[in-house]
């Protein structure tokens, strides 16, 4: 243990002696660099001396090649001045000599075109009225300008009329080498459009003249598919032909076959007004439309075969044409709406809805439905067939006053049935002929509903099928591959081939985004509102009808003597306790008529009929409050039935001049068993009967107490009955 301490201390000498050693080492090898640093100061300091000196002059040096640099910069400057000068003078010379030279040059042309003229040698002509159209064009700043073009517009002029008879022949003969040799001097003298004329008069006059056979041959629409026929044909061909000679073929048949539908004799606005008449218009219109369309898709796509790849430059001619072929229906479209209105009355005036039976006429009622909607449904297939669903703005409106002339009648024909069930007559009898008739007219009125809604999406979904792509620009669309149809199948030229002002676009194109946005056309809001309350007419007729038995049995309860009496059988009314006394007939005659009504609404209520769900969420029951329809349609009835019951039960017994006691007990029991049938079927009294019924029960002592929670007309007026004094 000790020769560890000893050894511990030993190397602990060791390591500070050699640790004194290289602090020493360490000392040393600082005191030796600062030594050196002190020395190279000055020659350090001397060196930074001439380092700046010689930036100094550098800097000098810099400021004189600067200076050297501006002066050369400045006198280069007026030396490209002066240059450019010169240059513009010796522009303006040689304007001036070419101008000079052309001068002369037109003055030389123009003296011998008499003589080349004389010669008939339409090569020198060509030739010489070329030059003299190049020699115009550096003239035109020469004072007698005007005069000189329009002189050498005379001169083409002349030309051309020598040209005319050889041109002509030269279309009429299918003449390839000719028509090249034509097109060359008309394209030189800067005359292609009035050569193009001259190939559409050539043509269109054949075309008119086939036209007019045609139309004198058969006066029908086959004539018009026939002439169609024949435009096709001529398509196919002349642009083939004209592959061949002009530089745009596709522009200059598109416009002959425009030019043709243009001046038709007779024009196609006639023909159309021969063919139509007057008899179902619109069908007429439907198919001469199908022939129209069948042209145009088979013109586009003969198109699209040469344009296919091409830019838009087709399209002033393309769109020209099919405002030719459609400006006929313009005239039908324009009055749209009335159209359809008509069409649309007079299938409605041949629609039966009465008869002089009453059941004969529910089911006619019944049958009328599906007719009504038949012919809305054909009106929407016509609107989208003759107008591509661009006058739906006008279809809406003659929907409108459709279905308004329609519920107009179905009213008409409901108070001629109120009429025949004799209601208000006072019988015993009960008949639920009538009752189950209302019901089956309910049953319509639902149905009515249904197909309205159904129409409602029928029309939307119409729309925005044949619209919606066109107009929505963030819904998915069909690609489109055809650059014909990219051009001329746009929402505002479509549009304007059937609607003719700006405005009528506009509001069809917002009614399609509202579509998009899932709101529906304000027309159908109208329609459903008005067969709601058409609803409501026909469930207060069917209510009317149920309650009229009730009615007649509680007529005459505030007259009867039994509330006067003052005794039964001679005994003493105070002696008689309450359950000695029977309900009177009446009330039981109520009572059995309450408990049979279930089983004459089951044949209704027991099958799943939406129809009768719809209409009692559109109409409503008397008496009733519901926000929903319960799931029981005949729970709603009995409480309809039973409510309205206890409302007119309640009224005639406030009606009571005076009460007796046995009157009152007699009563009492009345209401009591009234209460307990209501109870079997599920139901409560209302407040107002039982506010009476427990003020009958009060004994005279504590009826002023009990008065003071009731409503003060009841308290009061049963109080008068009793001869309290309230």
């Amino acid at each position: 243990m000790i020769e560890k301490v000893n050894q511990l201390k030993q190397n602990a000498a060791t390591m500070v002696m050699k640790l004194q050693v290289f602090i020493q080492e360490v000392n040393n090898i600082l005191e030796e660099a600062s030594q050196q640093a002190l020395q190279n100061l000055p020659r350090v300091v001397r060196e930074l001396d001439a380092v700046k000196q010689e930036a100094s002059l550098l800097q000098d040096q810099m400021r004189t090649v600067k200076q050297d640099i501006q002066k050369v910069e400045q006198d280069t400057s007026h030396s490209m001045q002066a240059l450019l000068k010169l240059d513009r003078i010796k522009s303006c010379m040689k304007s001036t000599a070419d101008a000079l030279k052309e001068a002369d040059n037109w003055t030389t042309l123009s003296a011998d075109m008499d003589e080349v003229f004389q010669s008939q040698n339409i090569e020198d002509i060509t030739s010489k009225l070329c030059g003299m159209q190049q020699s115009l064009h550096i003239l035109v700043d020469t004072p007698d300008y005007a005069e000189k073009c329009q002189h050498l517009e005379k001169l083409k002029n002349r030309l051309e009329a020598m040209l005319s008879p050889q041109l002509i022949a030269a279309f009429n003969a299918q003449s390839l080498d000719q028509t090249h040799k034509f097109v060359k001097i008309f394209e030189s003298i800067e005359r292609l459009p009035q050569m193009y004329k001259y190939y559409h008069k050539c043509h269109k006059n054949h075309l008119l003249q086939t036209w007019q056979s045609i139309w004198e041959e058969d006066k029908s629409k086959t004539a018009l598919s026939d002439f169609y026929d024949l435009l096709l044909s001529t398509w196919h061909t002349q642009v083939k032909w004209c592959t061949q000679v002009f530089t745009h073929p596709v522009i200059i048949v598109l416009d002959l076959l425009t030019e043709t539908l243009n001046t038709l004799q007779p024009p196609l606005g006639i023909v159309f007004n021969t063919l139509v008449g007057e008899n179902k218009p619109l069908d007429t219109l439907v198919d001469l439309k199908q022939i129209s369309d069948r042209c145009v898709k088979n013109l586009e796509s003969a198109v699209d075969g040469y344009v296919q790849g091409s830019t838009f430059q087709y399209t002033v001619s393309l769109q020209n044409l099919l405002k030719a072929i459609y400006s006929p229906y313009q005239t039908y479209t324009n009055k749209y709406r009335i159209y359809e209105e008509v069409a649309l009355t007079k299938h409605l005036d041949s629609i039966r809805l009465d008869h002089e039976e009453v059941i004969d006429t529910v089911q006619l009622l019944s049958e009328s439905v599906t007719k009504l909607f038949s012919a809305a449904s054909e009106a929407n297939d016509r609107c989208q067939k003759l107008t591509n669903g661009f006058c739906y703005l006008g279809l809406l409106d003659a929907y409108r006053t459709y279905m308004i002339a329609y519920t107009r009648e179905f009213r008409r024909v409901l108070i001629n049935i109120r009429e025949k069930c004799h209601l208000g007559a006072k019988t015993d009898s009960e008949d639920w002929s009538d009752f189950q008739n209302s019901l089956r007219i309910i049953q319509t009125c639902g149905n009515l509903l249904m197909q309205t809604e159904d129409l409602d999406a029928l029309v939307a979904s119409s729309i925005l099928e044949s619209l919606g792509h066109l107009v929505s620009y963030h819904s998915p669309t069909k690609e489109v591959d055809s650059v014909v149809v990219s051009v001329s199948h746009t929402f505002h030229f479509q549009a304007l081939l059937f609607l003719v002002s700006e405005s009528e676009v506009e509001a069809m194109e917002a009614m399609v985004h509202k579509l998009e946005d899932g709101e529906s056309p304000p027309v159908f809001t109208d329609i459903q509102n008005d067969l709601s309350k058409l609803s409501s007419e026909v469930h207060k007729f069917a209510f009317d009808i149920v309650f009229s038995q009730l009615k007649t049995y509680l007529s005459r309860v505030s007259v009867m003597e039994i509330w006067t009496s003052q005794s039964a059988g001679g005994a003493l009314t105070s002696d008689l306790p309450t359950f000695s006394l029977s309900p009177q007939e009446y009330i039981t005659k109520v009572g059995q008529y309450l408990m049979t009504l279930p089983q004459h609404l089951d044949p209704f209520t027991l099958q799943d009929s939406p129809a009768l769900t719809l209409a009692l969420k559109h109409g409503r029951l008397p008496f009733t409050n519901h926000q929903e329809v319960p799931e029981h349609l005949a729970d709603l009835w009995l409480e309809s039935v039973a409510m309205g019951t206890m409302h007119t039960y309640a009224e005639e017994i406030l009606k009571i001049p005076q009460l007796t006691p046995h009157g009152c007990k007699q009563l009492i029991t009345d209401i009591d068993y009234l209460c307990n049938v209501l109870e079997d079927l599920g139901l409560k009294a209302s407040e107002t009967l039982t506010h009476i019924q427990t003020l009958l029960q009060t004994k005279p002592d504590q009826f002023v107490d009990t008065a003071e929670l009731m409503p003060q007309r009841i308290s009061h007026t049963v109080a008068n009955m009793r001869g309290i004094q309230v």
